[in-house]
């Protein structure tokens, strides 16, 4: 049987003969508009077991593929190939794997009806219909999710999808076997990224992946980073964005709704999905805004317009709408928001945009501090209430009059003034402790001597950074804390929303059309700014672009782990 279905809903079949067995085909039209559609393609192999495939077919007059995923896929005319990549390339009799693309046509848009995997016809061909396109795009779903009750912590008690993209690299590595089966966030950070990348694993597919790692009597957790606003990132040229800062309804209409749809589709409904919603976006319009030593004039911009409140309100509303959705919120790290000034206008803010674009506070699971940062879990030789000689701890160079030397104590405290600011109760809060373990030999074992309050800190302090606002691809961090759920009072889990070895910025300017800019706090030669006291950047050198991978950093990460691997 050869199983062909067309349109939002519309199935065709077709009875072939069994007599030449090869392969089952599934060709869903996932959405359509007047101009193009998205394709979702299964193929399942009934022949013998095959270590890669390719899958042919031909298409109608004016039907052309413009982008794809989960496969490599080429188009000559009519002719369509779709070769497997090598995490999917194994087929086992009655093994399927899928893929998926975006096409634009004219006329009608015609399903194909035959198909041949490595040259063989799938099951002698047959099926096939016609779908009459809808008048304009839509992203609603075909499909509704049944509603479910939510769970306190989406992590309790749940497995944790391993994404086999980051585990295979993390792998090849030496003595990366060690962690490479270890969960770490799945980063959508461009448009490009929801259908994949190069040929690479988009949303649809982690999503099935997933589901494929489902552990028996366990809900399984799913984390992405949702990371494309306007003006992304306004005071860090490395992770500048795609999106220019008034382009906010390109966001909402070709970024979050498409997410939206893909996180609605019913098949999904037994996972629990974790999308950590715009890092740095809201704590940039505390700090780095007119009035403040820092001031950023792209910051001011994104200020002025509103478009991080009203895009991150946005999101809320589309991704908190879907019931098995846990959003969380950044709140930055306590090198960032710990000081007086910053903390409870931060969570003011928070509560501003979180009431913003049809979102309210029940669109927000709770918050994420030290994403992609390096901030310690704790500090185990110093406290925020020492004194030294009569001087507070808060009078150090390095803790510079904060409230918090550590992250653990910093996102306990920021959840109690976030409920005062008006989230509820239950909030829960999440610490990425990817790169915050900073072991090795540089680690102090005992308190530093008391001759002086400086001499005290900079002896006993874990965080061995030059200085807190320091942030990019650091040298002698380590990795932190491994994934866990409910590690203490108001943390929902400790988590790897940072995958280790995906850098944070180039070390020199590097032509790219990821929309990323070069930031100096990313070259190791660059004596600094206000932001981090005018001081070394601290960074690795020979880095490459955010987000891709930085082999020397992850070396790095292993060998300053702590725990220890």
């Amino acid at each position: 049987m050869l199983a062909i279905a067309a349109g939002a809903g519309a199935a065709f079949t077709g009875t072939a003969s069994a007599a030449d067995p090869g392969c089952t085909v599934a060709y869903t039209v996932q959405s359509q508009w007047n101009t193009g559609f998205t394709a979702a393609v299964t193929v399942t192999n009934t022949g013998p077991a095959v270590t890669s495939w390719e899958l042919k077919w031909a298409f109608g007059s004016g039907q052309t593929v413009t982008n794809y995923w989960s496969t490599d896929l080429t188009q000559s005319g009519a002719a369509v190939s779709a070769k497997s990549l090598s995490w999917n390339a194994a087929l086992a009799t009655g093994g399927s794997a899928n893929f998926g693309f975006n096409a634009s046509y004219s006329g009608t848009n015609t399903s194909p009806t035959a198909f041949t995997l490595n040259g063989v016809a799938c099951n002698g061909g047959g099926g096939g219909g016609t779908s009459t396109p809808t008048t304009t795009p839509t992203a609603t779903p075909t499909t509704t999710p049944p509603t479910t009750t939510k769970a306190d912590n989406p992590y309790a008690g749940a497995n944790v999808y391993v994404n086999p993209e980051w585990s295979a690299k993390a792998a090849a590595e030496p003595g990366g076997s060690a962690i490479a089966n270890q969960p770490t966030a799945v980063w959508l950070d461009r448009i490009a990224a929801i259908n994949g990348v190069s040929g690479g694993m988009g949303l649809r597919a982690h999503l099935d992946a997933a589901l494929a790692q489902k552990v028996a009597g366990k809900d399984e957790v799913v984390q992405l980073v949702v990371y494309d606003l306007p003006g992304r990132d306004c005071a860090a040229l490395a992770s500048n964005g795609e999106l220019g800062p008034t382009e906010l309804p390109r966001y909402k209409s070709e970024f979050i709704d498409p997410i939206a749809a893909i996180l609605a589709d019913a098949k999904y409904a037994s996972l629990r999905i974790v999308t950590v919603i715009e890092i740095d976006s809201i704590p940039n319009l505390v700090t780095n805004i007119a009035g403040r030593p820092t001031d950023v004039p792209a910051c001011d911009t994104m200020k002025a317009n509103g478009n991080y409140v009203n895009g991150v309100g946005y999101a809320l509303a589309k991704l908190g709408a879907i019931s098995n959705v846990y959003n969380y919120l950044d709140v930055g790290h306590h090198g960032w928001l710990g000081w007086d000034d910053n903390f409870a206008p931060a969570a003011a803010l928070l509560y501003q945009t979180a009431n913003a674009s049809g979102a309210t506070v029940n669109d927000v699971t709770g918050f994420i501090s030290n994403t992609a940062n390096y901030g310690a879990l704790t500090e185990p030789y110093f406290t925020i209430n020492d004194t030294v000689n009569g001087t507070s701890v808060r009078l150090s160079k390095w803790v510079d009059y904060n409230r918090y030397v550590d992250e653990q104590s910093y996102a306990q405290a920021f959840r109690q003034q976030l409920i005062t600011a008006g989230f509820n109760s239950n909030i829960g809060m999440l610490i990425d402790t990817s790169r915050n373990g900073w072991g090795g030999t540089a680690r102090p074992t005992a308190a530093g001597p008391t001759t002086s309050v400086d001499a005290y800190v900079n002896g006993g302090r874990t965080d061995r950074r030059i200085h807190l606002g320091n942030w990019c691809n650091q040298s002698g961090a380590g990795l932190g804390e491994r994934p866990k759920a409910a590690p203490g009072a108001g943390i929902d889990a400790y988590v790897w929303a940072k995958p280790p070895g995906e850098s944070d910025g180039s070390s020199s300017a590097i032509a790219n059309d990821e929309g990323k800019g070069f930031d100096r706090m990313c070259d190791p030669t660059y004596t600094g700014n206000a932001r981090n006291g005018n001081s070394l950047s601290g960074a690795l050198p020979n880095a490459p672009l955010s987000g891709h991978w930085f082999s020397a950093q992850f070396q790095e990460l292993l060998k300053n782990a702590y725990p220890a691997l």
